[in-house]
């Protein structure tokens, strides 16, 4: 494995590194406050829409997708170090439309859609002219285990009907369309018994109920519970086959996973930053918080900590690009698991550092450390996710043993 940028690579990553210096981190606390101004903690703020105006007339833009035809072409462990320094920023990876859940809907389409649905969905999506939004886990189901989902869509001529209760559907209340994890035949084995259907905003039966609050906070793209109720779709609306949603689900969470993964990398070294800057300049106690011996332990930890899971992120992605993301299931588990924990005990360090600042929306870190601990539970909780790295590692030993 080398890991040495390409020329084009390296000259994609000086130029974003150079986009967020300039532009993205001073427009951070622009944001916030054109939104309080606004008093619709929804609205996409002016300040972020002018940079994503700026960075997509520079080219700087959907770097995500490996497909040369609808975005720049890089493989996993290319998009990797972009991807890292767009996470440093709450509003990096909107900047360059690398977003989740779009990325992820719009990896799906570029996949599995057919001719129109491209045209009317993904493509808008891909220009920056939509939002969308996935919307698959239920208040009453076990999200770790979609087999059990129960939203179901009924055959109706040419249309589907969709009744079913869904929540944390991110970013439904800004979206032009849904994509809708949902059951179209009870009684087929358990992976087979759901399909993904789009829903567009508007449509009748279409309900947003609300805004979840996730640790007191309803705003930016939110969190939003939903009610199906004889919602009509067309069937010409399914994405791929009847009995594919499993599937499709599978092929969009492995990226999801892994840009996961990179963005808490970024998070995780802004948060290693502010707490060496903090360190190096507050003074207590006859000393430099940066002389005494925790504060060393928690940065030369953190540095390990870090340098370890990029190299394992890495690895993962290498092994998705040169083998599948089938072959790579194992390293995509244990790298969520690491990256989703990883992040959390720097951001915690971060906070210390910093003592009463550190839990402020002064610095950026507590947004983080809010945003950053649903990883551990979103795309799999790490429970389930060190269950399953546990059953492969067992199974090797068994398969000697025969």
């Amino acid at each position: 494995m080398d890991f040495t940028l390409s020329p084009r690579v390296e000259e994609l990553r000086r130029r974003v590194a150079a986009f967020m210096d300039e532009h993205v981190y001073p427009a951070e606390k622009v944001a916030q406050e054109q939104v309080h101004a606004s008093g619709d903690e929804h609205r996409e703020p002016e300040v972020v829409r002018d940079l994503r105006r700026r960075a997509k007339s520079e080219g700087l833009w959907n770097f995500f997708m490996p497909d040369e035809h609808y975005g720049q072409g890089l493989q996993n462990h290319e998009y990797a170090p972009l991807c890292e320094i767009m996470g440093r920023s709450p509003i990096g990876s909107r900047t360059f439309n690398c977003m989740a859940p779009d990325t992820g809907n719009m990896e799906i389409m570029a996949e599995f859609g057919i001719g129109d649905q491209k045209r009317r969905w993904l493509e808008p999506c891909l220009a920056g002219d939509a939002r969308s939004a996935f919307s698959m886990t239920e208040p009453e189901t076990a999200g770790s285990d979609p087999t059990q989902l129960r939203t179901r869509a009924v055959r109706d001529g040419d249309d589907y009907v969709i009744n079913g209760h869904k929540w944390f559907t991110t970013g439904a209340i800004n979206a032009a369309f849904a994509i809708v994890m949902v059951v179209t035949d009870p009684d087929a084995p358990p992976h087979r018994r759901a399909s993904q259907i789009i829903v567009p905003a508007g449509t009748p039966g279409f309900n947003i109920i609300r805004p979840i609050s996730v640790m007191g906070h309803t705003g930016g793209d939110a969190h939003c519970e939903i009610r199906y109720e004889d919602c009509r779709v067309p069937a010409t609306n399914m994405l791929g086959r009847e009995g594919d949603g499993f599937a499709i689900a599978q092929a969009r969470l492995g990226p999801g996973r892994i840009h996961h993964c990179m963005r808490s990398i970024g998070v995780a070294e802004r948060a290693l930053e502010l707490m060496c800057r903090r360190a190096a300049t507050r003074f207590t106690h006859g000393s430099l918080l940066a002389d005494k011996a925790n504060i060393q332990e928690w940065i030369a930890r953190s540095r390990i900590e870090i340098d370890s899971t990029r190299l394992m992120v890495m690895h993962a992605a290498w092994k998705m690009d040169t083998m599948g993301k089938r072959e790579a299931r194992n390293e995509i588990s244990m790298i969520k698991v690491l990256a989703a924990n990883t992040v959390m005990v720097v951001l915690d360090r971060a906070i210390q550092v910093h003592g009463a600042m550190g839990v402020s929306d002064d610095t950026p870190i507590a947004r983080h450390w809010r945003d950053s601990r649903a990883l551990r539970i979103v795309d799999g909780p790490d429970e389930v996710h060190l269950m399953t790295i546990a059953r492969r590692e067992l199974r090797r030993f068994r398969d000697q043993d025969v």
